[in-house]
């Protein structure tokens, strides 16, 4: 095979990736001649390296993008460096249908460092998680699948590391959407409410209750309230200060101001 014919050969064989071993292979030459050979081709448009020894044929759709959308190509990425993960945060609210906010790039949680980058036109933003606790599902994509956090781990996310979340009041409107979401069940909180700090399930728990109906509350001001003594903040850029809602330990520190 030759190399400007190799793009669309993995594209029409359902090929989302290939390693360089791969690529030399089917081009017939050793592995230190790859590079050189899809040069030309990269060039066009028609291939991206992600990471180093791993190739992307890009659909003609994106070529003018430089690469795949980000979460095309998250999995094959992962996989090749052998990093645990999932999509998070806002990117996976988004996915669920419930980010106002759109975020500015691909958040992925990792069990070990990896550097940010951009590909094409996703910046991926790397931060490093125990991957391994938090539930996540198949996402299906164009060749595959992606790791997503569920509603319940992106909803606990979020309240926790509220930077990440553009903000508590950013947080509270994609909570809020994300409780509205048909997998969604409040056991599912409770469950992996340890897993996390106390104050991202207060914050959830709270926020619940004061911007929803919901009337099935009380196992997770259980688990929220006895988790540590002390309250929690509900803004932890915030100073202390405020009222304690005893029903969830916060610290009520400042007016929530979710978007309609």
């Amino acid at each position: 095979m030759r190399a400007p014919e190799l793009a669309d050969w993995a594209l029409a064989h359902g090929r989302g990736s290939l390693t360089s071993a791969e690529v030399a292979q089917l081009l017939g030459v050793s592995e230190d001649q790859v590079r050189q050979r899809l040069n030309a081709p990269a060039r066009r448009g028609e291939w991206v390296q992600p990471t180093r020894g791993l190739w992307v044929p890009v659909p003609p759709e994106y070529r003018t993008w430089g690469a795949p959308p980000g979460i095309e190509i998250i999995d094959a990425m992962m996989r090749h460096r052998g990093i645990g993960y999932y999509v998070g945060w806002l990117s996976a609210a988004a996915l669920y249908g419930a980010a106002h906010q759109a975020p500015q790039a691909l958040q992925v949680a990792v069990n070990r460092h990896i550097r940010d980058r951009v590909v094409g036109r996703t910046r991926f933003s790397f931060a490093q998680r125990d991957v391994a606790s938090i539930p996540s599902i198949d996402h299906p994509t164009r060749d595959g699948i992606a790791r997503v956090s569920t509603v319940a781990a992106t909803m606990l996310d979020v309240a926790d590391d509220l930077l990440l979340a553009a903000g508590i009041d950013n947080a509270a409107t994609v909570i809020i959407e994300l409780s509205e979401h048909d997998s969604f069940e409040i056991a599912q909180l409770v469950q992996l409410a340890p897993s996390f700090p106390a104050a991202a399930s207060r914050r959830v728990g709270w926020i619940l209750s004061e911007f929803t109906d919901r009337d099935d509350l009380a196992p997770l001001a259980r688990t929220a309230s006895s988790a540590i003594a002390s309250a929690s903040r509900l803004d932890p850029h915030n100073a202390d200060g405020g009222p304690i809602d005893n029903r969830w330990m916060l610290s009520i520190n400042r007016e929530l101001e979710p978007e309609a």
